[in-house]
């Protein structure tokens, strides 16, 4: 049992889109109470089978610009043509009260948050081979031609920052990288300054 409580661990994964980051975070979070995923908001129309303040907070564009010239996001980016950002506050708020949060962003979010978190945890999720990931783009059925073939372009351009990450894992057997996500996660928990830090007191009675 924790006998000093400890801030939560941040942890950033990107992937390009169709590469199925969050089909695994959507296995990986629900099945560990100490992890929680980051609600960003974002400009874009709510799809099918999506809820307002679960998958995102959708506001309008003014809504956005508002917040961003408050300085409310911890990251913000332009994706296409719909904007994404990250409420600084709700993240600080979780981490202190010791809750492993989950930033889905990508590599320029990922490169604001870093500057402002620098312990925070990276990790780049990446296709087995670009045939794949057209595949798969291609296999939802939710986009058009136009637009697979524009995400396309731009998931060579989210690869080419894969090395600005902590970790790589690729999702070629979908079960094998769950288990890699979820290997990271406690790795990160067991490193010996979070661990003296959670268990400090029971250490100092060994030791003394």
């Amino acid at each position: 049992m924790s006998d000093t409580p400890v801030p939560g661990i941040l942890f950033i994964v990107s992937a390009p889109s169709g590469a199925g980051k969050t089909s695994l975070l959507k296995q990986l979070i629900p099945a560990d109470d100490r992890l929680a995923l980051s609600v960003s908001h974002t400009t874009r129309a709510m799809r099918p089978g999506e809820a307002d303040g679960v998958h995102y907070h959708f506001v309008d564009v003014a809504t956005f610009q508002g917040m961003v010239g408050e300085a409310a996001f911890l990251e913000h980016a332009q994706v296409f043509d719909n904007y994404y950002g990250t409420a600084e506050s709700g993240v600080r708020a979780q981490l202190a009260a010791g809750q492993d949060v989950v930033l889905e962003i990508d590599w320029q979010g990922a490169r604001q948050v870093r500057r402002r978190f620098p312990d925070a945890v990276s990790i780049f999720v990446a296709p087995p081979s670009i045939e794949a990931l057209r595949e798969r783009l291609g296999g939802r059925g939710t986009d058009s031609d136009q637009i697979i073939e524009r995400r396309m372009r731009d998931a060579r351009s989210e690869l080419s920052h894969f090395s600005e990450y902590d970790y790589l894992v690729v999702n070629d057997d979908f079960d094998t990288a769950l288990a890699e996500l979820g290997a990271i996660v406690t790795a990160e928990r067991l490193r010996e300054p979070r661990q003296a830090q959670r268990h400090q007191g029971a250490l100092a009675g060994m030791l003394g």
